[in-house]
């Protein structure tokens, strides 16, 4: 046998010779490369992060008033807590007060802290309401009664200096007009807010708030410019039912002058149509009481002289040309009868010759046109009674 030749390998050059060390490392796990740590620049001690316009005036007020340098920024900073979360009124407002009394100790600081509420219940929207509770908490609350006048004396001193020049304000330009607007809107949530209690600890309201909420009125209604009767209608929805009680009680009849007064606005006032609109609708709500409902009144049974909604859930007949009528028709009587003498409620019609009734349709020949006896003697003392109680 012959012995098979083997072929020759080359001997390696030196360009193909693999060093022993790389050889090795070829040989070995493949090696995953790992990114360099990137150091982050956050910390554990870092301060905690509030969203833009977020005020952290709790975590403050917690520290106690020693944070703040004056007590301008301090009052500041509880107004704008308060305008931003109206809900923590109720919890917070005890140890304001508080601090205020360790605080406010002279006729200037007490004047301060007039003006920053003042300025902020008129110049924030939706503020009125809060800054009003505000003033009448610290009107009780608060323990330094200067010569000058104690803070619900200055609050209403400063509310007169405003109301002084109310006839310019009223027909100033639309800037004036906008402050003056919000300084009734004010006036208003202050009447309704603002407790005097008396000696014999009978709560009562400020009278002079009650005069000079009608003069506002008559400012604003010698001017009917929309925007001025807008600001009268937000000021009646507010206040009208508590003014109209009150004057009743003393037996005034200014609500009646002032109802006539926007009459007249509606009929020669040169205002748009939507605000005519809203004057109207204004009338509508005082003659339904304000939209009032006294639960404790006594109950009548409802007919069409007492129930202007009598017939609201009456049913509906059609005659036979298709009118429709009701209970509440003079003529209802006859249309009735003549209703109950018709042989079929629905006849049948024909148009170009075809009969719609379905005739050759084996689904509508199944259908009774006539009413069942015993359905029909039911309707028929249905309608009977309602006739009946009609009449009642």
């Amino acid at each position: 046998m012959e012995e098979q030749t083997r072929p020759q390998r080359a001997p390696p050059s030196s360009q193909d010779k693999i060093p022993q060390q790389n050889l090795e490392s070829a040989m070995a796990k493949p090696q995953v490369v790992v990114a360099p740590v990137l150091m982050s620049k956050l910390s554990a001690n870092a301060p905690e992060f509030y969203p833009s316009g977020y005020s952290n005036y709790t975590e403050s007020y917690e520290d106690g008033c020693e944070d703040y340098p004056t007590l301008s920024e301090y009052v500041q900073d509880f107004l704008n807590h308060l305008t931003e979360q109206p809900g923590s009124f109720e919890t917070e407002i005890e140890q304001f007060a508080e601090t205020l009394n360790g605080w406010v100790t002279t006729d200037d600081a007490l004047k301060e802290l007039v003006e920053l509420i003042y300025q902020q219940a008129t110049s924030i929207p939706n503020f009125s309401y809060m800054g009003a509770r505000l003033c009448n908490y610290l009107s009780h609350h608060l323990t330094i009664s200067p010569q000058s006048g104690n803070f619900r004396q200055l609050l209403l001193q400063r509310c007169r200096t405003e109301y002084e020049v109310k006839d310019q304000a009223a027909k100033g330009d639309e800037v004036t007009r906008k402050r003056f607007h919000a300084f009734v809107l004010f006036l208003g949530e202050l009447y309704l807010n603002l407790e005097i209690k008396g000696t014999n600890g009978q709560v009562t309201r400020a009278d002079i708030l009650q005069v000079g909420l009608r003069e506002l009125l008559n400012a604003l209604f010698s001017n009917p410019m929309d925007d001025n009767l807008i600001c009268a209608v937000k000021l009646l929805k507010l206040t009208g039912s508590v003014l109209e009680d009150t004057w009743k009680e003393k037996g005034k009849t200014d609500m009646e002058e002032v109802i006539q007064r926007i009459e007249n606005v509606v009929l020669d006032a040169n205002c748009s149509r939507d605000v005519k609109q809203m004057l109207l609708k204004l009338v509508e709500l005082r003659s339904s009481n304000w939209g009032r409902v006294h639960a404790t009144s006594t109950y009548r049974e409802a007919t069409p002289e007492n129930d202007p909604n009598y017939f609201m859930n009456e049913p509906t007949f059609y005659t036979s040309e298709g009118i429709p009528f009701t209970a509440a028709d003079p003529d209802y009587q006859e249309k009735y009868q003549e209703l109950l003498e018709r042989e079929e409620f629905f006849p049948d019609y024909e148009e170009n010759g075809t009969d719609l009734s379905g005739a050759g349709d084996p689904y509508l020949d199944d259908i009774d046109d006539e009413m069942d006896p015993e359905i029909e003697e039911a309707y028929e003392k249905f309608c009977l009674e309602s006739e009946r109680k009609r009449k009642q």
